[in-house]
């Protein structure tokens, strides 16, 4: 018979946020996440079998689950990154989609001998 106890849910989220390997990693990055200061910045090289986009994304997600807002700079083998938004950066959106004319149609059908072909009004 499993034995069973109440605790709070942030308890469990905190636990479960961190759990197996994957846990262990991210829990690293954000401990480096926490280790910078004002005026300070984080370099971090990617070891045997790892690769560069992998410890960005790893960085990236900490950054996330820490609500913390980081610039992320790539330099050939290096990453880069310090705490808050770059100075003059923007956040950038995606354009809206271009609107598309709501018209009446330019072409109509035309029928001849069980052939459609299509011409314009």
């Amino acid at each position: 018979m499993p034995k069973f106890e109440l605790i709070t849910k942030d308890e469990a989220q905190s636990k479960s946020r961190f759990g197996g390997r994957s846990g262990q990693v991210v829990a690293m990055y954000m401990f480096f996440i926490e280790q910078i200061r004002e005026g300070k910045a984080g370099r971090l090289k990617p070891s045997e079998g790892e690769t560069i986009q992998a410890v960005r994304r790893r960085l990236g997600k900490a950054a996330k689950l820490a609500g913390k807002e980081l610039t992320i700079k790539r330099v050939h083998d290096e990453i880069y990154f310090w705490v808050g938004a770059e100075e003059g950066a923007k956040q950038t959106k995606r354009k809206p989609r271009r609107s598309v004319d709501k018209g009446p149609a330019k072409l109509a059908p035309v029928f001849v001998d069980n052939i459609v072909t299509l011409h314009e009004r």
